[in-house]
């Protein structure tokens, strides 16, 4: 091996994301003046170096390889903060005009190699996990990133106290020879070796100065270089795919520890105000959490700061610590502005210390178009990409909210989910409005990237996306998809959807699949008509699959156990719900169909009781009729096990029912007075399971009921009080006046 020559080529070696580190690393390069700056990284990116003026940090490297066939392809990020001393060599050579180039293992072959890791070490490279830890253990302190925040990242000033990296690249030299000795794992060996090529050819180059900043890890193996010819034969034949690069928006989020990224810091909102912070960090710090809680109504004066900076220095000093760090801030945060409220510090801390930030990639940086046109339609709309989860309200009678809606709804179906719909009071779908919420992560780029196969428009890649989910689709996923192309604006893929269902209802998956088919077709063909897309069709499909189903229905709940009735009942509600959205004829005959099933002694005891629960709140089984029907399915003759199923399909929601019915109560319980012990013993879980559905206030008011007709004199019926129409005529009036404006409405 021979020694690298320190006048030509000086190495940096850094933790990735650092304030300290990212200081010194300019310094080293106002210093060096090099001509050339050597970055860890894929060289893909070289190309990319000279536009990071255009950028906004936290951004990161992508490097993308489709995947076979047009499936999901692999991806690799290496990021960078403004804190990041990668990103501050960049700027360097930027504002300089140095020639860049990144120095790590092509992006071809990491997303290639199994084991490919970028962003830091993979998984089981021989590396300790933490040789910060072997540092810190080594100085007799407990906690590697306090040990390493003190001697590193809050130091002063830019570069004042002298360069740290030649102690840093000896004291990684003691780990690597301790902690890892002999020859490096392959997939280590293999950077490094790409790293010492690199070098070498800036060397060939004629470079006067080369600055190389790299992991510290990495710094002795490029101090001290291998013989070139290994280097060869350790990179020769590796595999490779077809692999591009390009800049994306990141943000501090995803670049903290918490986020399962290899390389991540613990704080980094913390490490981005001590890199900002011109001076008196601390202060600064504390200034900027009485202004957030102040937001939030509490009273936080200036004496509270400066308490809590002399609070901050004094746990320092005690603590042995050269400076104020994040926990000496925090705890001065919690004690004296919070005034120990953990409530209130918990919210401080969550906001300051992640600090969430996204940043913007190079608007010249390389976009497959289909991130063209997504970003020119995000602007049109005004929907603001950021990191911060935030809810929007869309109105669906508006051209703007329409938009909006089939924007989000298109991005879902190509996998694309920056908005996920949320139910609320006014944000369930099938209302005039619509709710979501919006979260920009940075895989969503990867997800962009892997959707421009199908097209390089949103509209045109959402059609073709629906396409073929339609091509292999069963029948109640096509007709999921019916309404999914509903929501996103596909007329033309709607009627190819439905021009299929017929044939695919025919062949395929019997009751079961038709029940679980017809619930989007009917939300669909409801609320068409708020989105202006024609129901018509929508609504024949949805009568013709009823039809089938009535047909079908009875043979298809005979004889089921108990684990599939409990299924059939939930489908038997679904499609009841979707008739009484379809109304008309759709909804008679599915009510005429159920009256004439509702006796079939063959029906799982739970549908029974379910089906005749249906029929009695659509007003086909009148108060007297619903009790016979009760008292036929609980009478002594019925098991036990299927009387209590059947009440608990009847009574499933139901607990105002039970309460306030007097007659149904008397039944109910009578039967249970009836049972004997063993019987009781064996219904008692199924009639928890039942009553434990019910309100606290319902449970309550059953109970009352029940006590009243067990008392003396109790004959049974408690007298209802009387109603008092003056009473009720404002809530009558108001009741009145809702009904009439959703009429309006539809």
């Amino acid at each position: 091996m021979t020694a690298i020559d320190t006048d030509r080529v000086h190495v940096l070696g850094v933790r990735h994301h650092g304030p300290g580190s990212a200081r010194a690393v300019r310094a080293a390069l106002r210093e060096i003046g090099p001509d050339a700056v050597l970055i860890e990284g894929p060289p893909e990116a070289d190309a990319l170096a000279g536009m990071v003026g255009e950028a906004e940090p936290p951004v990161a490297l992508l490097a993308h390889a489709p995947g076979a066939g047009g499936g999901p392809g692999r991806a690799a990020f290496w990021p960078f903060a403004v804190f990041s001393p990668e990103w501050q060599a960049l700027l360097y050579a930027h504002e300089h005009g140095c020639r860049v180039r990144f120095c790590d293992l092509p992006a071809a072959h990491l997303l290639a190699l199994e084991d490919g890791a970028a962003g830091g070490a993979p998984a089981g490279s021989g590396r300790p996990a933490d040789p910060l830890g072997a540092l810190a253990e080594a100085a007799g302190h407990g906690d590697p990133e306090r040990w390493w925040d003190d001697a590193v990242e809050h130091r002063g000033g830019d570069g004042g106290a002298g360069s740290p990296f030649p102690a840093i690249a000896e004291a990684m030299a003691e780990v690597r020879a301790r902690t890892a000795p002999g020859p490096p794992p392959l997939h280590e060996a293999r950077r490094e070796a790409r790293m010492r090529t690199v070098l070498r050819s800036a060397l060939r180059a004629g470079h006067r100065r080369i600055a190389v900043v790299c992991g510290a890890w990495h710094a002795p193996a490029l101090l001290a270089p291998a013989p070139a010819s290994g280097d060869r034969e350790l990179l020769r034949g590796l595999p490779r795919v077809k692999a591009s690069a390009t800049w994306i928006p990141w943000s501090h989020g995803r670049l903290a520890a918490g986020s399962g990224y290899r390389a991540g810091v613990r704080a980094p909102g913390w490490y981005h105000h001590l890199f900002t912070a011109p001076d008196r960090p601390v202060e600064r710090w504390l200034v900027e959490a009485a202004r957030r809680l102040r937001a939030e109504g509490a009273g936080v004066s200036s004496e509270h700061v400066i308490e809590g900076v002399r609070l901050a220095e004094a746990l320092a000093a005690l603590r042995g610590r050269p400076l104020p760090g994040l926990e000496e801030a925090s705890d001065a945060v919690s004690s004296v502005l919070c005034e120990g409220s953990a409530e209130r510090a918990a919210l401080v801390h969550r906001a300051l210390t992640v600090g969430e930030r996204l940043g913007s990639a190079p608007p010249s940086a390389p976009a497959v178009p289909l991130q063209r046109d997504l970003e020119a339609r995000r602007r049109r709309l005004r929907l603001r990409a950021e990191a911060e989860p935030r809810e929007i309200e869309v109105d669906l009678r508006e051209e703007g909210g329409r938009a909006r809606s089939v924007l989000l709804h298109r991005l879902r179906i190509l996998g694309v989910h920056w908005g996920v719909p949320v139910a609320g009071p006014v944000g369930a779908l099938g209302t005039f409005r619509e709710r979501w919420r919006l979260a920009w992560e940075p895989e969503l780029s990867v997800a962009l990237v892997e959707a421009g196969v199908w097209g390089g428009g949103v509209e045109e890649a959402a059609e073709a996306r629906a396409r073929d989910l339609a091509s292999g689709a069963d029948l109640p996923a096509l007709t999921s998809l019916t309404e999914r192309c509903l929501l996103a604006g596909l007329d033309g893929v709607l009627e190819e959807v439905l021009a299929a269902l017929p044939a695919r209802a025919a062949r395929g998956g019997g009751v079961g699949a038709l029940m679980a088919a017809v619930p989007p077709l009917a939300r669909a063909a409801r609320y068409g008509d708020v989105r202006r897309t024609g129901a018509a069709a929508l609504r024949a499909a949805a009568g013709a699959l009823l039809d089938r189903i009535r047909a079908g229905l009875g043979p298809a709940l005979a004889g089921l156990g108990e684990e599939a009735a409990a299924g059939a009942a939930a489908d038997v509600d679904a499609v009841h719900q979707a008739a009484v959205l379809l109304g008309g004829d759709a909804e008679r005959s599915w009510l005429d169909a159920l009256e004439r099933l509702a006796p079939n002694p063959s029906l799982p005891g739970l549908v029974a009781g379910r089906i005749h629960r249906l029929l009695r709140d659509a007003g086909r089984l009148g108060a007297g009729e619903s009790a016979d029907r009760l008292a036929l399915a609980v009478s002594p003759g019925a098991p036990p096990r299927r009387a209590t199923a059947w009440l608990e399909g009847f009574l499933a929601d139901g607990g105002l029912l039970l309460a306030h019915d007097p007659e149904l109560l008397a039944l109910v319980d009578e039967w249970l007075a009836g049972l004997e012990g063993a019987a009781f013993a064996s219904v008692l879980p199924l009639l928890r399971r039942t009553f434990g559905g019910f309100t606290a206030g319902e449970r309550a008011e059953i109970g009352r009921r029940a006590r009243a007709r067990g008392a003396p004199g109790g004959a049974g019926r408690e007298p209802e009080p009387a109603a008092d129409p003056a009473r009720a005529a404002a809530a009558a009036a108001t009741a009145d006046l809702i009904i009439r404006t959703a009429k309006e409405r539809e």
